[in-house]
Order: C-alpha cells, then sequence, then structure tokens
C-alpha cells in the first residue's frame, strides 16, 4: 500500500529544464540564464550596488534590477557576452562535431562554478 501512494515516475532531466518543460528556444534561453548567473556572480564579489553595475555596463538601474532578478526577455546572448567583457571576463565559442553518443547538438556555456547552474 505504501508503494502505491509513490508511484510517480521520475524522468531524468535532459540538462535544459527550458527543454524539459517543453519551452520554445529552450538552448537560447538555457544560455542567457547561464551568461546571467556569470554576471551576477561577479557583481556579487565585487560587491557592486546596481548603479555601479548599471554605469560600469553602460545600462540604466533598473535593468541591472531585472538582470539580478533573471528577467530576462530584454537581454540577447550577444549583449549578456558584451556585458562579461565589460566585467573584464574573456567569452570564448568553441564550435565542434558533436559526439556520435548525442542525439541532438547543443549549446552550452562554461565557466567556473557554472557547471552545476541551471
Amino acid at each position: 500500500m505504501a508503494n502505491e501512494r509513490n508511484s510517480e515516475v521520475v524522468v531524468q532531466s535532459s540538462g535544459n529544464v527550458f527543454a524539459d518543460l517543453g519551452l520554445r528556444d529552450a538552448g537560447e534561453k538555457q544560455t542567457r540564464v547561464r551568461l546571467a548567473v556569470a554576471i551576477n556572480q561577479i557583481i556579487e564579489e565585487r560587491h557592486l550596488s546596481q548603479t555601479a553595475a548599471a554605469r560600469l555596463l553602460d545600462i540604466n538601474q533598473p535593468k541591472i534590477s531585472a538582470l539580478v532578478n533573471y528577467r530576462l526577455e530584454g537581454f540577447s546572448v550577444e549583449r549578456l557576452m558584451n556585458f562579461l567583457n565589460a566585467l573584464d571576463r574573456d567569452v570564448e565559442i568553441v564550435i565542434r562535431k558533436k559526439p556520435r553518443s548525442k542525439r541532438a547538438a547543443r549549446i552550452m556555456v562554461t565557466g567556473p562554478q557554472l557547471s552545476h547552474v541551471v
């Protein structure tokens, strides 16, 4: 009887929560979130106020607030990469053939402390 309660099926994640939820443009959404995580980590590490971060990134404070709160609709991948450059970070894009073991090609953002995020 106890097992009847716990009969939920567990499905392994694809590694992209947006794809798992069936959202459109899942790869781009995940890329933007991971870039935003990196930006927010740098802002936090530097103890920057939103006003100081806005000045550094040449945007207004409400846009920093949106970025900090992961409201990323107005931010393109390119713009987020430019923010990382403004924060003294190199951004490298590596293009390679996908392994045969993978079903579909993917976009992946990596960096220090990002491997466990989204």
